[in-house]
């Protein structure tokens, strides 16, 4: 098979990456990343140097594709499919862009640190970095309910790549900072994303996974 997407099930970027392939089916096999393996850490290096997941490897094109967004740009230029995850007409291209930044760098980015935070050692915890990002994650939800008052999906009535980015998003930062009773415009949203099969798919793949992740503070 021509496309290996180098990933691992709990990651939420490679959950936004995954989503763009059952989207659209296109074939590709998977290899989880063990990164607490040395040898398997050496070796995902010698493909992408920084080591940040996911990470694309077309054999057919002879191209290695990092970061989740251009990956999925990547898919829709050489492999689309039925479902125009970034639209061609240009004007609403920069709006789905714009979307898939303001979530990554607005939720994801914040909910990233938060639980990069329960996983320090005891005695290292930021409480005061932690309620900073909270306050923005908080700041990102009142955006989107705004938003999802009048929207179906992120960008209009067509889901895209930026309800890719959404879907892991708002799933994990409703672990770390629910909005159910705070947000019901983005507790719709996200219940709208959740009966994608796509992202159900994902989730499911990544079950045997969730119990590594830190729900509760390690001090």
């Amino acid at each position: 098979m021509s496309l290996t997407l180098h990933l691992h099930p709990l990651s939420s970027y490679s959950h936004k990456t995954l989503i763009a392939f059952y989207e659209n089916d296109v074939p590709f096999t998977a290899n989880i990343l063990d990164l607490a393996n040395e040898e398997c850490r050496e070796t995902f290096r010698k493909l992408w140097p920084v080591a940040k997941m996911p990470v694309l490897r077309d054999e057919a094109r002879d191209r290695t594709v990092p970061e989740s967004t251009v990956i999925i740009e990547y898919l829709a230029l050489h492999y689309p499919g039925p479902v125009e995850l970034l639209p061609a007409d240009p004007e609403l291209a920069l709006q789905v862009r714009l979307a898939d930044r303001f979530y990554d760098l607005y939720v994801h980015t914040h909910v990233q640190g938060i639980v990069a935070d329960r996983l320090r050692p005891a005695g290292q915890h930021d409480p005061f970095g932690v309620e900073q990002k909270r306050a923005a994650l908080k700041s990102a939800y009142d955006i989107i309910d705004a938003e999802m008052a009048t929207r179906t999906w992120a960008v209009g009535e067509s889901y895209t790549m930026a309800d890719c980015a959404a879907s892991p998003a708002l799933f994990y930062g409703n672990e770390v900072l629910p909005f159910g009773d705070t947000h019901r415009h983005v507790a719709a949203y996200f219940e709208r994303l959740k009966k994608r099969p796509s992202f159900a798919r994902a989730l499911k793949e990544a079950e045997p996974y969730f119990h590594m992740f830190p729900r509760q503070n390690l001090a």
